[in-house]
């Protein structure tokens, strides 16, 4: 997959992250579904994933037989940047509550679902070759 199909496969996936979640905030308008400074969390997620899918292409593409490490290396890093979020996070906003955990862990998990999708489609494709 190239670099071009992948930025407009993924820029559908955020639409419609995007929309569900308006839908989402929407429908449960007495309750808070969603942290105050949600959409910095979403674009830092959206951003680092986006990242780190480019590192990985352009180490699979220099040397296709360490894909594999890329792709562990990326997720590593990716989680490391993601964790050093969270205590930002938690030392800015007192107190980190449930609404929080939940908003990150189910962002966290569908971009790197997504990421490891993707990235295995390459793989796959790879060995067609």
């Amino acid at each position: 997959m190239t670099l071009a199909k992948f930025t407009s496969i993924y820029l559908i996936f955020v639409g419609l992250l995007i929309g569900v979640i308006t839908v989402l905030s929407l429908l449960f308008t007495d309750q808070q579904i969603f942290v105050n400074n949600f959409w910095v969390m979403f674009g830092f997620l959206a951003g680092i994933t986006y990242i780190a899918y480019m590192l990985v292409d352009m180490g699979i593409k220099r040397d296709p037989e360490v894909g594999v490490m890329a792709i562990m290396g990326s997720i590593a890093v990716k989680m490391i940047f993601c964790m050093a979020f969270v205590l930002i996070y938690s030392i800015k906003a007192k107190g980190i509550g449930l609404v929080f955990l939940l908003n990150f862990f189910s962002l966290y998990l569908l971009f790197s679902v997504f990421e490891v999708y993707c990235l295995l489609r390459n793989l796959r494709h790879q060995n067609l070759k």
